[in-house]
């Protein structure tokens, strides 16, 4: 479970964290100092007393015999010896070779240090390095040096030993270490202020971030984060990836609204062009049951009329099956198909005969690609779904060019493709008709009369989505006033 101040933390804004993280790394970068800088300190002034102790320690050891009370004659020349080294408070004695205080030279102004056992033994393996012991009663630390006596002692063997206290030492060291706290307490507070502002003051691009994520949020997908550090900055990335995100939703939504508006616009349409076969066989159907065809003229008549409604009805639910398979299958080439040997002069040649059979008055002509004469172009394909095609875009002629404009059908190869166009001089497309002809319920032209040819905006959508199942692909040259070229490439066979 986090604790309680891990839960506080987590509360806080990120300025409030940043805040805090940055004064916890000064408060420790401080303390980490400070407590060096005291060590060091310390260590120093403790080097200076032994180095003082020790001095005082080897002038004692060659001095003649003291008397054994200090403050008789011969004490001044301990107290200027002493004096001479600089140390204060000291402590000197000598020992018997057993380790006993034998006479104190000069008392400590405070309680003795405890010293231990220094024999002979003891004091010869030390060689006059310092070592602390404790004060007496607790009074303090004390740095102490052993040595034997020396020359004037005549046949004595003892030792020397003298201490001095840390007492002004750490004193000195606390008395600083206070006031580089106090110090340290008001750079933190001042830093605390200035980290305060500098953080507010860094996180300002992120406020206008947060707001321009709100104005989106509201719904104005228009809104883009500014540009708000220098190139390839943190801030500069994370702007250029939220404007690149903001970008694909916003294309991502319009093409939404423009497909919901276009499945609208065909559900109108194809509702419109059922509704028509289906008023006309209903009024039939009606006229009959009231008597209104008392001839069997009449009865024929209004069955042919009937039996060409329901044609128009099968061909239209026949297009929307086909592209929902082509929805339910995800991509076109999961269609089954029935790939055989074929030639696309054979198509060519029935769309040249079913135009001529739909407008007789239309002149028509079969080419190569481009005019001359017609080449071989074999392929493998459906031919099923090929005749599909070429009957759809025989449709879009005749429904789309004014009645007796020619049209040409062009067959060849053209490179590694076989090629089946259809060209006509009719009125032609723009460039925004152009790029979204194939698309499904597109009709470049709403306001047209409907000709009875399909007219729901499918017959291209299915165009492309065939072709495309035979690895091929559809060309559109067109310009308005300057006709349209439908040209489809598929991949040409070279088995035979």
């Amino acid at each position: 479970m986090p604790s309680t101040l891990t839960r506080r933390i987590r509360g806080l804004s990120l300025r409030g964290r940043l805040l805090v993280i940055t004064l916890a790394l000064l408060v420790a970068a401080l303390l980490g100092s400070t407590g060096i800088a005291v060590d060091q300190l310390r260590r120093g002034l403790v080097a200076q007393v032994d180095e003082r102790v020790r001095g005082v320690a080897e002038v004692t050891a060659r001095l003649p015999v003291l008397p054994e009370v200090v403050g008789e004659d011969d004490a001044p020349r301990v107290r200027d010896a002493v004096e001479l080294q600089w140390v204060r408070d000291v402590y000197i004695a000598y020992l018997t070779p057993e380790g006993r205080v034998e006479r104190v030279v000069r008392p400590a102004a405070r309680q003795p240090p405890a010293l231990p056992r220094l024999d002979r033994a003891e004091v010869a393996e030390r060689s006059g390095e310092p070592f602390t012991v404790e004060g007496g009663g607790g009074t303090g630390d004390w740095r102490v040096v052993a040595v034997p006596l020396t020359a004037g002692h005549g046949a004595r063997s003892g030792s020397v030993v003298a201490a001095g206290s840390l007492g002004e030492v750490d004193d000195a060291v606390w008395h600083l270490a206070g006031r580089v706290l106090v110090l340290d307490t008001v750079v933190l507070a001042l830093l605390g202020v200035a980290g305060w502002f500098a953080v507010r003051a860094g996180l300002r691009p992120l406020r206008r971030i947060e707001t321009t994520a709100a104005a989106i949020a509201s719904g104005d997908l228009s809104r883009r984060v500014p540009r708000l550090a220098a190139p390839r900055t943190e801030l500069d990335r994370l702007s250029t990836a939220l404007n690149g995100m903001l970008d694909r939703i916003e294309a991502g939504d319009a093409a939404r609204a423009d497909s919901e508006r276009r499945m609208r616009r065909f559900i109108a349409d194809a509702s419109h062009e059922l509704r028509t076969p289906l008023a006309g066989i209903k009024g039939f159907t009606e006229l009959y049951r009231m008597g209104g065809m008392p001839e069997r003229a009449d009865v024929d008549a209004s069955m042919g009329r009937i039996e060409r409604e329901a044609a128009r009805l099968v061909d239209m639910v026949e297009e929307l099956l086909l592209l929902a398979r082509l929805d339910e299958h995800g991509t076109a080439a999961a269609l089954p198909l029935d790939f055989t040997p074929m030639d696309l002069r054979t198509l060519a040649v029935d769309a040249l005969h079913d135009l001529r059979a739909l407008d007789p008055g239309r002149p028509v002509e079969l080419t190569g690609l481009g005019g001359g004469r017609p080449g071989a172009a074999p392929v493998l394909g459906d031919e099923a779904r090929l005749r599909r095609v070429t009957s759809n875009l025989v449709g879009n002629a005749v429904a789309h060019t004014p009645p007796g404009t020619p049209v040409r059908i062009g067959v060849g190869t053209e490179g590694g493709h076989a090629v089946l166009e259809f060209a006509d001089e009719g009125p032609g497309m723009t460039g925004e008709q152009a790029e979204r002809v194939f698309s499904r319920f597109y009709r470049a032209d709403r306001a047209r009369a409907r000709t009875g040819e399909g007219g729901a905006g499918l017959g291209l959508a299915i165009v492309d989505s065939l072709v495309r199942a035979h690895d091929g692909r559809v060309d559109l040259r067109t310009a308005p006033g300057a006709g349209a070229t439908f040209r489809i490439l598929l991949p040409r066979d070279t088995s035979g």
